[in-house]
């Protein structure tokens, strides 16, 4: 039995879900696919035996860790911008109703052998034991000028043209130095590399007011995280899509991908109840795994997860929960350490246990684990008895879809937030719909999250 639908979505990571949501919202008429049993794909929490018979089948899990139904484990770490576009998305198609979130405690660099609170504004600035303290009048001065930026009003931009100007060229008017540009480059403005500095400044001065922003929405530090682990975010969307139409199938392999003479998507054979069906559509939109032969790897990464107990926490102020970047500058590496502390109070994990989540791009011949000595020190991880680690490469489409309906969405970075993947979404559905896509400005008290 034949069916067509508009858009064809293969696997439930979250990049394929909240696209769902979105189109179904519209009324389109959605087909979402995935082989896995489970909600989530590369984005999924997993319990403490899933966690197991992922990566050390065979094994038991050891008894001191608790029950399994009391750990949700996220295979890949992110945390929300409170003022971000993906809680714009989410606030956009009230899928809030569906998940609670709960403020992640602190917000840290490593720097000097030590981690240090990132200061988001002038104030914290002159207390910030990050920098010296002639620097610190510097940095005020830079964050000011960001605070009070104005597009429409040309006072505010002090002479620059951020479409011109590169952002080190606004950094050396205030002085900075190298310490500061770099904690304000990877740690504020979130980039995982230095490319930025030569380019326009107007993206990076907007990454540090997105930054400044979140943090003023809640106080403490700018991320978000929803409670019981990220997995609830993809089955919110997947349940938005389902409201509105969308028709899900669950541990459902993909017999064979169909296709025109011109070689564009036609649709896909599966098997139901022992029977083969084909759905129809011109458009499909799938993660890297369904269309190997489309995609180009870019990087291999490392991603390990501890778990740990909360005496092994690294903050000096009873913080139970936190991202720390560690920079490469002060690993003399390329690419940033990210870590990812989450707690008791976020529902992941019992009472007096935490989740330490650290990922970076794999360089050169060291051992990928010998990698993360810093991060790992940082946790007084000596025994990885309890720390699980996973390889994985990352991949991009070979094009943009256009020409054959087939539209692949990135790989998760190795970032703890969400401000690479957002940026996915919105490419990936204005090249779906032709539109950008356009969300309800997110007004104050619209959003809730528990501090």
């Amino acid at each position: 039995m034949d069916e067509e639908y508009d858009v064809i979505v293969l696997g439930t990571g979250l990049t394929e879900c909240v696209l769902s949501g979105l189109l179904s919202v519209e009324g389109k008429k959605v087909l979402h696919i995935d082989r896995q049993e489970y909600y989530g794909g590369e984005s999924a929490s997993l319990n403490l035996q899933q966690l197991y018979e992922k990566f050390k089948p065979g094994r038991t899990p050891d008894e001191s860790l608790g029950r399994s139904r009391d750990w949700c484990v996220d295979l890949i770490p992110k945390f929300l911008m409170a003022n971000g576009e993906l809680t714009n998305i989410l606030t956009h198609t009230n899928v809030t109703r569906y998940v609670e979130f709960k403020q992640i405690e602190g917000s840290f660099v490593y720097r000097w052998d030590k981690i240090n609170k990132i200061p988001a504004n002038e104030s914290e600035a002159i207390y910030s034991s990050l920098i010296g303290l002639f620097e610190k009048r510097r940095l005020r001065n830079f964050l000011q000028f960001v605070a009070n930026y104005r597009e429409d009003e040309v006072s505010t931009h002090k002479g620059f043209n951020l479409d011109v100007d590169t952002v080190d060229d606004v950094f050396n008017k205030y002085g900075l130095e190298e310490g500061s540009k770099n904690f304000i480059g990877h740690a504020m403005a979130l980039y995982d590399n230095d490319d930025y500095l030569t380019q326009p400044a107007r993206e990076t001065i907007e990454r540090v007011m997105l930054y400044a922003q979140s943090v003023a929405r809640f106080g403490k530090s700018p991320y978000l995280y929803p409670l019981y682990g990220l997995g609830e975010l993809p089955q919110g969307f997947s349940r938005l899509s389902a409201i509105y139409g969308g028709t899900f199938m669950l541990g459902t392999p993909i017999k064979e991908v169909l296709y025109e003479e011109d070689g564009s998507f036609k649709g896909v054979k599966i098997e139901i109840d022992g029977e083969e069906h084909i759905a129809k559509s011109k458009q499909v939109i799938a993660d890297p795994t369904y269309f190997p032969d489309l995609v180009k790897g870019t990087s291999k990464l490392i991603r390990t997860i501890s778990l740990i107990n909360n005496d092994q926490l690294p903050f000096r102020h009873n913080e139970n929960s936190g991202q720390i970047i560690i920079t490469g500058k002060e690993t003399k590496r390329t690419n940033d350490i990210y870590m990812a502390l989450i707690g008791a109070e976020h529902k992941a994990c019992p009472p007096g246990k935490s989740i330490a989540i650290c990922s970076t791009i794999i360089e050169g011949d060291k051992p990928p684990h010998i990698q993360l000595e810093t991060a790992f020190g940082l946790i007084k991880v000596k025994s990885f008895d309890h720390t699980f680690m996973g390889l994985s490469d990352l991949f991009e489409p070979l094009d943009d879809g256009s020409k054959n309906g087939i539209f692949i969405s990135k790989s998760y970075d190795a970032t703890s937030h969400f401000e690479s993947v957002t940026e996915d979404i919105k490419d990936i559905y204005f090249r779906v719909t032709g539109k950008p896509l356009k969300l309800t400005k997110l007004e104050e008290g619209e959003f809730n999250a528990t501090a």
